[in-house]
């Protein structure tokens, strides 16, 4: 193949990939939420919803949904709209008025407060959004339990004491080694000591025997 062949094939290559790459386009749509939340029966809660996307917002493109459903097996109802700048609370649906937007576009959150939680509020909340020119919608899901009670938080006291407890046991337990170990050493050092002096013991009768046979 000439050198001219090869740039032709070669500048197809290129070309094609551009192509492939401008279809394609860029998706790296990210939802964030919490996935289980509970709500105390009677009280206001905020069910949290951001995202990450390639582009910035353009307004005049982007779309976000929020929808219910009792069950993942049950028909999605929509509750929240957001489409050609505007924000439409469906006020006809389950929650009347008593779901509004909290979040804040410019910082890309899509959050919703939900007032006076009900019982029947229980159940899976989705979070959708679009932001073309990225290609991939964003989804998020939310399961809300609604409780009498809020579960009490955890106590650390017993942990701290069962640490305590544990650390002081072991701060003993070594003590112990370094005492018996400075014992033993105390005791072998004696040991070494009398042996010493018995041998010096021995040494100096015979010293003053050899001292007598000297003499005339």
């Amino acid at each position: 193949m000439s050198p001219a062949a090869q740039e032709s094939g070669s500048g197809v290559h290129l070309a094609s990939a551009a192509l492939l790459l401008l279809l394609s386009g860029c998706s790296c749509m990210d939802v964030l939420v919490q996935p289980y939340i509970n709500a105390l029966n009677g009280t206001t809660t905020t069910i949290h919803c951001t995202f990450t996307s390639c582009y910035k917002i353009d307004l005049t493109k982007f779309g976000m949904n929020w929808t219910y459903q009792e069950t993942l097996n049950d028909t999605e109802e929509t509750f929240m709209n957001y489409s050609r700048k505007k924000m439409q609370p469906l006020s006809t649906s389950r929650f009347g008025e008593r779901v509004v937007f909290t979040g804040n576009l410019d910082k890309n959150d899509l959050s919703i407060t939900l007032s006076d939680v009900q019982p029947e509020d229980e159940g899976i909340y989705n979070c959708y959004v679009k932001n073309p020119p990225d290609r991939i919608q964003g989804h998020g899901r939310i399961h809300l339990k609604v409780v009498t009670e809020l579960p009490p938080p955890r106590d650390s006291t017993i942990a701290v004491a069962i640490g305590a407890s544990v650390g002081g046991a072991l701060a003993l337990l070594i003590l112990s080694m370094v005492v018996v170990k400075c014992l033993r050493r105390h005791q072998k050092q004696e040991l070494v000591s009398e042996e010493k002096m018995e041998e010096e013991g021995k040494l100096e009768p015979e010293a003053v025997a050899e001292e007598g046979t000297k003499l005339p």
